[in-house]
């Protein structure tokens, strides 16, 4: 083993038969699993999680919010399907940012997606046992423990056996949306939407903004929650049949599809129950069938049963999220070297295991809004470093083999950038105590990098061997 001196850190060369142990499923998933994998990550939001923006900022608020976020996001995932064609590596955005930003960058950048992936599983992990209390009374720690090790002991299974079966608790997720839909359909009325109080206190209150203009901004990290992780889609890259082909359709078609939901839902669910009824409830789609066809409905139970699979399958896909991003991290040396070891399946076991431990530890809080929103700031920053990657290598690389290329270019990945950073400060308004614990992980993960990590890469990790080549490839030309 050698060392050697770039810049600001020192690489090691390990033997070979070090990344032999850090492999891989190849050819696990075409578009179509990408595709479902994109809405898998995301559905939950549509379940639960998205109405606490109701308190925030009214419907008038939350949807113009939403909108906002479905721009931001739309923007960043026509950016991500050219980067992720281009460099395909479980690190994803970290890779993105590695190649564009030097290792500061792409550290700052993983972190923020481990952030986002390792505490957002534990705020679905708490919304399912609201589900689960509607339909059995049961909730707590059991609900929680029983999600992590069942759904962690999924992915152990096998890469391919697991993303197939995400896809059929996706289908699931999806029919009881729909089954939503119609049934509120007849039921849907404008005046509805506009129930809550007006804070005349607040400035530009009204009927449409019942908490002033403020509540737009502070509602922001609620709309994400529709939208949240569907940017993970590019951490299957090493386990995609043809990803230059199948990465952009797969988290393109993924983002089209969550849109329409994300629509259907915010205007559905407060527009035929209230969305007075709606702003704090646990499980808003089966709490307004219930206030529309009364509690014990057949349709209202039906969607609890089938609807908790939404809920369970951005859980499952998450997981999977987390471990890649883990596990690329790990094989180059910027987190513990241990955790990208792969069984004889394929399967990063240590990657998968470490953060489910973590992620139910902080599950027991049962603040699913606290970290929901923890969630949301360790996104805004990665969404922030991933887009203005995008445009570096834009200008830096025009050379740079693109199969396929971001309609408009710089400013399509310009605008989400900017509204990335509107959506960071955001976290601030909705939870300050939020915004502060993420703060101080980021800081103490920032801290072991500077102090230790950037100190100890792998010069033979494909993250680094990529950005080599583009140095290399610059000093010739």
């Amino acid at each position: 083993m050698s060392n050697r001196h770039t810049g600001a850190v020192e690489y090691e060369h390990v033997a070979a038969e070090y990344l032999e142990k850090r492999q891989l499923k190849r050819g696990a998933a075409g578009w179509v699993l990408l595709a479902g994998l994109g809405v898998s990550y995301v559905i939950s939001g549509d379940y639960a999680g998205w109405n606490l923006g109701l308190g925030q900022g009214g419907f008038g608020g939350l949807l113009i919010a939403t909108i906002v976020m479905g721009i931001m996001y739309m923007c960043m995932v026509l950016s991500l399907a050219e980067m992720s064609a281009s460099l395909p590596t479980a690190g994803g955005g970290y890779s993105f940012a590695r190649r564009a930003l030097g290792p500061w960058g792409g550290y700052l950048t993983g972190t923020a997606i481990l952030l986002e992936y390792a505490i957002a599983p534990a705020a679905i992990a708490v919304f399912i046992g609201g589900y689960v209390e509607s339909l059995v009374g049961l909730n707590g720690w059991t609900v929680y423990l029983a999600s992590y090790v069942l759904f962690v002991g999924f992915h152990l299974w096998g890469a391919g056996e697991a993303l197939k079966t995400m896809l059929v608790i996706t289908l699931l997720a999806v029919l009881a949306i729909m089954v939503f839909v119609i049934g509120m359909l007849p039921h849907f009325s404008v005046d509805n939407l506009f129930d809550i109080p007006v804070n005349s206190a607040a400035a530009g209150a009204s009927e449409f903004l019942p908490h002033g203009y403020l509540g737009i901004w502070a509602a922001l990290p609620f709309a994400m929650w529709l939208f949240l992780a569907v940017e993970g889609v590019p951490l299957a890259a090493e386990e995609t049949a043809d990803p230059a082909r199948d990465m952009p359709k797969g988290i393109i078609t993924a983002m089209l599809v969550l849109l329409v939901f994300g629509a259907l839902v915010l205007v559905l669910a407060p527009g035929g129950a209230g969305a007075m009824l709606m702003q704090d409830h646990g499980a808003p789609l089966v709490g307004a069938l219930q206030a529309v066809y009364g509690v014990d409905s057949k349709l209202a139970n039906f969607v609890n049963w089938v609807g908790l699979a939404g809920l369970v399958a951005s859980f499952f896909s998450i997981i999977f999220a987390y471990s890649r991003q883990v596990f690329a991290l790990s094989r180059a040396g910027y987190l513990p070297r241990f955790l990208s070891v792969t069984n004889a399946r394929r399967i990063p076991v240590l990657a998968l295991v470490v953060p489910g431990v973590i992620g139910f530890l902080l599950s027991l809080t049962g603040e699913g809004d606290l970290l929901m929103t923890m969630a949301v700031f360790g996104a805004t920053i990665s969404y922030a470093l991933m887009t203005l990657s995008h445009m570096v290598l834009r200008r830096r690389e025009p050379e740079l083999p693109r199969p396929y290329l971001t309609p408009g270019g710089q400013i399509t990945s310009g605008v989400a950038f900017g509204l990335a950073l509107v959506a960071f400060v955001s976290t601030f308004l909705a939870s300050l105590e939020a915004a502060l614990w993420s703060s101080l992980f980021y800081v103490i993960m920032v801290a072991y990098f500077g102090f230790y990590s950037r100190h100890h890469l792998v010069a033979q990790a494909p993250e680094e061997e990529f950005a080599a080549i583009s140095a290399a490839e610059m000093e010739l030309g």
